[in-house]
């Protein structure tokens, strides 16, 4: 039975395949007893969690790291890479669940959905009517990131009659304009959303000079990485009325946000549950499980990440 090394939790029912068919240990377990280290083939994990460098460098055995999850940016990938260790994640399968998330955010945040919630149930509808909110249609919509998020939430986006713009690190000839200067394209958008990948190259990529050019009047999705965003840029940005809202299912420090979102009636506030759905997050940790599977059985992963 081969030895698995698991960073995070999941579900029952695949914790109960993971532990018929591996031999599992945590963390723990390799500070208990050290020279079990040397036993570990693979690590599977989610692609919220960090795979930490110097538990890497301790696994001499390591053929295989699997993330639950389309992002791996907190997996060492170079150092994996000069060890010949395959990084796998599990694409596509989480694609339209996210989408899903990102318009249905966006509609809530346009029509002020959780407000109109509380004012019902706070009894107000019977002394005036809910104020006027804003619609998605007609609206100049830019996305930063068209990869194969990006390119579902675009196609749902049609369906509401919006422009569609989008930035990148390259024109993809596709249907809608490319714009290479981000800061350009928020400043030509209603509302801005982000969905490039994580990580050093993207970091703080929506900074003050991205959130000035979108204005007081436009509206900002993330429903990437918290890494993407200036979060203090945001911040200020939301409490002096500098833009005039945000959908946010992803921060810094989540779970442990800056608490000054939460005195923001301007920004809809999700626990990161792009992908949560029962479907979804099935479907996501049978890739995992199948790229570690395979790679044990042939010496391949289905969904390995391509290197740099």
């Amino acid at each position: 039975m081969k030895t698995v090394l698991q960073i995070g939790g999941f579900a029952p029912e695949i914790q109960a395949q993971l532990d018929a068919e591996f031999r599992c240990l945590g963390l723990a377990d390799l500070e208990r007893e050290p020279h079990l280290a040397n036993d570990v083939g693979a690590i599977v994990t989610r692609s919220n969690q960090e795979v930490p460098e110097d538990v890497v460098r301790r696994l001499p055995a390591l053929e295989i790291i699997a993330t639950c999850g389309v992002g791996y940016d907190l997996i060492p990938r170079a150092l994996a890479a000069s060890r010949g260790i395959v990084v796998a994640n599990t694409p596509d399968v989480l694609n339209a669940a996210v989408a899903e998330l990102c318009i249905g955010s966006l509609l809530a945040l346009l029509r002020r959905l959780p407000q109109a919630d509380r004012y019902v149930r706070m009894g107000r509808w019977t002394a005036a009517g809910f104020p006027l909110a804003t619609s998605l249609a007609g609206k100049h919509v830019g996305i930063a990131g068209m990869g194969r998020i990006g390119k579902e939430i675009a196609r749902r986006l049609e369906m509401f009659g919006v422009a569609l713009a989008y930035h990148g690190r390259t024109d993809q000839n596709l249907a809608w304009r490319y714009e290479a200067d981000l800061a350009t394209l928020a400043r030509d958008s209603d509302i801005l959303i982000a969905v490039a990948p994580g990580g050093a190259e993207t970091k703080h990529l929506i900074d003050g000079r991205v959130l000035d050019a979108l204005g007081p009047a436009g509206y900002f999705v993330n429903v990437a990485r918290g890494s993407l965003v200036d979060e203090q840029a945001l911040l200020a940005a939301l409490e002096r009325g500098d833009i005039a809202g945000a959908a946010l299912d992803v921060f810094d420090n989540e779970p442990d946000i800056d608490p000054r979102f939460f005195a923001l009636d301007n920004v809809m506030l999700t626990p990161h549950v792009g992908s949560a759905t029962h479907e979804t997050r099935a479907a996501m940790a049978q890739l995992m499980l199948d790229n570690v599977r395979t790679w044990f059985r042939s010496g391949r992963a289905l969904t390995p990440v391509e290197p740099d």
